[in-house]
């Protein structure tokens, strides 16, 4: 696997409270790191101007904001993302909402992505929402239906990533949460993987925040991971 497509297969998650912790840690991570995914906390205090920042210096931006609401809200939304120039956008994986955010990013080079079931959360937070369908099988559904809306890619955990990549085929992208290091601590995520298995999987693009920002040394953090990821 060459070095530049393994770049591009790791974003990393900027989940700082601060515009100025945030840029801190893009300037320590200097060359090593092409994508960052920015998310409530960070858009909401400035994130949106930054992400145009690091597209002008030619960096890719996952915007992680999981939008659902009503076709025509989730339809101007987009626009306006699409318009943004960034280079992934989430929303939950509803079959009316994922219809009109692809209707509304028809021309756009915007990936949508289809969030199924968020990585934090088993069988019992799914019953605890009503929902009747373990994890597993409600991932499998969502996915089938962000491929029938046109979607992009579908974020969900590794642990499904071989199961997705079965329904969706070659083309859309799996975007995995959850990722940990081989011997790191997996915090408050309850389906995690590691970064090689991610891929093996059938994963695309992985998701990093905690590993490498609470690292000691981020930029190390993020070299070892792609060495991980370089097989």
């Amino acid at each position: 696997m060459a070095q530049k497509n393994i770049k591009d297969k790791l974003i990393v998650a900027l989940d700082v409270p601060t515009i100025k912790d945030a840029k801190s840690l893009i300037s320590t991570l200097d060359d090593s790191i092409s994508y960052y995914k920015i998310g409530h906390r960070l858009a909401f205090s400035g994130g949106l101007d930054l992400a145009q920042e690091l597209i002008k210096d030619g960096k890719k931006v996952f915007l992680d904001l999981k939008l659902l609401d009503i076709d025509n809200t989730i339809e101007n939304g987009v626009t306006s993302v699409a318009e943004l120039g960034v280079h992934m956008l989430t929303l939950h994986a509803y079959p009316k909402a994922m219809r009109a955010a692809v209707k509304a990013a028809q021309g756009s080079n915007l990936c949508l992505l289809g969030v199924t079931v968020l990585t934090s959360m088993d069988h019992d937070d799914l019953i605890e929402a009503g929902y009747r369908d373990d994890p597993q099988t409600l991932v499998k559904k969502r996915a089938q239906q962000a491929k029938d809306a046109g979607m992009g890619g579908i974020v969900a955990s590794a642990q499904e990533a071989n199961e997705i990549r079965k329904i969706v085929g070659e083309e859309m992208a799996i975007v995995t949460p959850g990722i940990r290091p081989t011997g790191s601590d997996k915090g408050d995520q309850k389906r995690v993987m590691t970064p090689r298995d991610a891929l093996e999987a059938g994963a695309s693009h992985l998701v990093v925040g905690r590993p490498i920002i609470a690292a000691q040394d981020p930029k190390a953090a993020a070299q070892s991971i792609l060495n991980e990821m370089d097989f």
